[in-house]
């Protein structure tokens, strides 16, 4: 790019952050020094590819997608917590948002995530194990009691049941009163991770995507600001794929969302906004880095020129970031509050929107509250110590930084053809489905993962701890227990709870539901009416399974 474009696109630039609004804070460094909001190519010099780079909050959003970057607004902290039964949940999330927390996000125990009640055979000693339990909109109220759902952004990871348990956040929140076209928020709903991943699923893959569009359908016309979508990286990440793996995947399910809403009528520019993502930030340092940068600019170019997305916030890639679950070890935990602090500072340097920090001890259990505040105020130290705020894509420019983005961006593209290939049509969802079907994406991600323990085995990749610098002085950990007691408790109170409602009412809302889904009508609005007559989860999707059947992944050798 010849030196007067370049400096168009900073007066552009500069334009734009003038007019956006930036924090009251401190912009200079420890040592008292103002520094600027962005840099770049000193004035008259020519760069060649510098459209490919840019500036922050210009197409292809390589640098970020706001002018001002975190000057104007910080990442959110949005911690992932959940355990036992609701109120033990709430009050760990009252505990994160009184110690500065910006957002919720909910994880589910077992039972929840495969759509079952906690008197479920199948749930014994499972019942709040991984997660909270959350059998009816009753659990939903406690869960969230003292906390205003009407301010509070909520994530809420969980796919199978998805929509019902969306449901009962709806009418946790009509009890509040609050205004339900003001909720804001992310639920996951992303199936494709599933059958790729993390593997909880409840039916085929085509009654999944029946759920999905119907409730894409729903928030498009009743929840302008709540997103029905978070595209899931991460778990793909944790099961072993590579960095170019998780990206390429995450981005392929993406498009495919893109065209299911596009074949419900709805439009791009609409619809697209809702849609957020959901990163793994591992060890790596500066691929991890070069993984966000390029999923920005490839997603802003498809959505531009594939699909028609013209409204730049469509183009806009949102997403959280998790650090790695993966990477951190019972042995020498307390290594893994390094490894956290770390893997935190490459997804804000990489301009994550949002990010949750993993405790030491969650490779060992549930975090106890001690270690739960160390992850939180790991974010903290970085947000107010660090003066990574200060800078919008501070490592923008380095010629390693930008190399690794475009060589991630290229190892992308090369998957995304195989992957269409696959499908024979050109479209990415057929691509998605077939490679689903014969087990191409778990092929894949295997591979990648025996090629990684095969290094670690003969100590070319080296873990502190494990393979290296073994001897420690450190004694073992204290974790939390979740009692067995807890899933009594719960099946106690979720057996008063059927016996006290009216039976007639939810066999009533459960076969008009059952009446839709046999047609092409939404399923969302009687789904809520079953919730508000107090279904629980295992007779929603108990129901739905009766009439779609479940899904059982062919065996593979």
């Amino acid at each position: 790019m010849d030196p007067a474009e370049i400096e168009a696109g900073r007066k552009r630039w500069s334009d734009r952050y003038a007019a956006s609004p930036v924090r009251d804070a401190d912009f200079t460094t420890l040592s008292g020094d103002e520094v600027e909001p962005v840099y770049g190519p000193p004035e008259g010099v020519e760069v060649p590819g510098f459209e490919r780079v840019g500036w922050p909050g210009e197409f292809p959003y390589t640098r970020g997608l706001y002018p001002s970057g975190y000057r104007g607004r910080s990442w959110t902290i949005r911690q992932f917590a959940g355990f036992g039964n609701a109120r033990q949940t709430n009050e760990r999330y009252k505990m994160i948002l009184g110690a500065g927390g910006g957002g919720l996000s909910v994880a589910f125990d077992m039972p929840t995530l495969m759509g079952r009640d906690s008197d479920d055979p199948h749930a014994i000693g499972e019942v709040g194990h991984c997660g909270v339990a959350v059998d009816s909109a009753a659990d939903m109220e406690v869960l969230f009691d003292g906390i205003d759902l009407a301010t509070t952004t909520t994530s809420m990871t969980i796919s199978g049941p998805a929509v019902p348990i969306f449901c009962m956040y709806l009418v946790a929140a009509e009890r509040q009163g609050a205004d339900i076209g003001k909720l804001d928020g992310t639920l996951q709903t992303d199936i494709f991770k599933e059958y790729i991943a993390q593997k909880e699923w409840i039916f085929a893959p085509e009654p999944h995507l029946r759920l999905i569009g119907d409730l894409m359908e729903y928030c498009a016309g009743n929840l302008p600001r709540y997103k029905p979508l978070s595209v899931s990286g991460y778990h793909i990440r944790e099961a072993g794929s590579t960095a170019a793996q998780e990206l390429a995947f995450t981005l392929a399910d993406g498009f495919a969302y893109v065209e299911l809403g596009l074949s419900r009528g709805l439009d791009v520019n609409g619809f697209a906004p809702g849609l957020s993502f959901f990163f793994d930030a591992h060890i790596d340092f500066f691929e991890e880095i070069a993984k966000f940068r390029a999923a920005r600019r490839i997603w802003a170019r498809w959505l531009r020129d594939r699909y028609g997305a013209t409204d730049p916030r469509a183009q806009w890639l949102r997403f959280h970031t998790q650090t790695a679950g993966v990477s951190l070890t019972a042995q020498q935990p307390y290594n893994n509050v390094v490894r956290t602090a770390i893997e935190a500072l490459s997804a804000v340097l990489g301009g994550t929107n949002s990010l949750h920090t993993n405790a030491l001890d969650e490779t060992l259990a549930l975090p106890t509250d001690a270690s739960a505040e160390i992850a939180l105020r790991t974010q903290q130290v970085l947000m107010e110590e660090t003066g990574v705020a200060n800078v919008v894509d501070p490592l923008g420019g380095s010629w390693y930084v930008e190399a690794l983005t475009d060589r991630i961006e290229r190892d992308a593209e090369d998957i995304f053809e195989r992957i269409t290939a696959l499908g024979g049509d050109g479209s990415m969802t057929s691509g998605i489905l077939r490679g689903i079907e014969d087990g191409w994406f778990t092929a894949a991600i295997a591979d990648s993962a025996f090629a990684y323990q095969q290094a670690l085995e003969k100590g070319a990749k080296r873990i502190v701890g494990v393979n290296c610098h073994t001897g420690t002085v450190t004694s073992d950990l204290e974790i939390l227990r979740v009692s067995h007691e807890v899933e009594r408790e719960q099946r106690r109170v979720l057996g008063e709870r059927k016996a006290g409602r009216d039976a007639s009412t939810v066999e009533i809302a459960l076969a008009r539901m059952v009446e839709v889904a046999r047609g092409d009508g939404n399923l969302v609005p009687p789904m809520l009416d079953a919730v508000r007559a107090e279904a629980t989860l295992g007779e929603i999707c108990g129901a739905l399974r009766d009439e779609w059947g479940s899904y059982r992944e062919p065996a593979r050798f």
